[in-house]
């Protein structure tokens, strides 16, 4: 059983039970992998905040691109952030926002890892 906080000691709240959970099969290994290349691609809940504050000044819809959706990216853009009440939105809303990101690519880390025949831990976590 490996011992999240050892591999990945940045995570808090919803997103350290999620990895918890998932980590709870694998050996130290496995969950060393996981979280090089966890790390390398989840977002932080920072620079989702500071990105959607950028729609204040004009750069609406940046955060959406970073999290992969390009299509509200492109309609903030064109939209002013949906007349910045979406900026708004987003902005109360920016820890959900990464957070569900960093789901996603949690689950595409492990099934990857488990296509590869790396762990044994596929499908684990609590949603």
């Amino acid at each position: 059983m490996a011992n999240v906080l050892r591999h990945l000691p940045e995570l808090e709240g919803m997103e350290l039970g999620y990895i918890q959970g998932i980590l709870k099969n694998m050996d130290d290994e496995q969950a060393s992998l996981f979280a090089q290349v966890y790390r390398a691609r989840r977002k932080d809940n920072q620079m989702i905040l500071i990105l959607c504050l950028l729609g204040f000044f004009g750069f609406a819809g940046l955060h959406r691109f970073i999290l992969g959706q390009v299509g509200l990216g492109i309609l903030y853009i064109l939209t002013l952030g949906l007349c910045f009440i979406g900026t708004i939105v987003d902005l109360v809303n920016y820890k959900s926002l990464a957070y569900e990101y960093n789901i996603k690519v949690a689950h595409e880390t492990l099934s990857m890892m488990s296509s590869n025949g790396l762990t044994s831990a596929a499908g684990s976590g609590n949603e």
